[in-house]
């Protein structure tokens, strides 16, 4: 996870005004899962691009070598929600195919260019999440 819970908590009480924009321009949603084995709702903030009316996430963990958590919990339930400012939105998440990645890929490090010194530093091949519209 990037931040904590009080950048969670500012970007919800700002409607994303602060927490939105982070670093380097990058952009910044709040993601809510399931937890797979809680059941609790999981608020997590995340980097993320646009592509069509997709949004796109990277689950890279910073090149750990196990994915995470929010990854899993979204692979065990993908109906999840969004937050990109104050807007709320309903998505459904996958991960993208091999055809697809190279370009959500370049997407991505153009957000965050770290994504690919994450990748070295892992066997794992870190999985660009789709996030498509309800």
């Amino acid at each position: 996870m990037l931040f904590g819970k009080k950048h969670v908590d500012r970007y919800l009480a700002t409607d994303g005004e602060e927490g939105h924009v982070w670093r380097n321009g990058s952009h910044v949603l709040i993601l809510t899962t399931r937890g797979r084995r809680s059941g609790e709702a999981r608020q997590t903030p995340l980097i993320y691009g646009v592509h069509g009316d997709d949004l796109l996430l990277v689950a890279s963990k910073g090149g750990a070598p196990t994915p995470p958590a929010w990854y899993l919990n979204l692979n065990a339930d993908p109906e999840v929600t969004v937050q990109v400012k104050d807007e709320v939105r309903a998505v459904r998440a996958r991960t993208a195919t091999a055809d697809e990645k190279p370009e959500l890929w370049r997407i991505m490090t153009g957000e965050w260019p770290d994504y690919d010194t994450y990748q070295t530093r892992t066997s794992r091949d870190i999985p660009v999440v789709v996030l498509e519209p309800r």
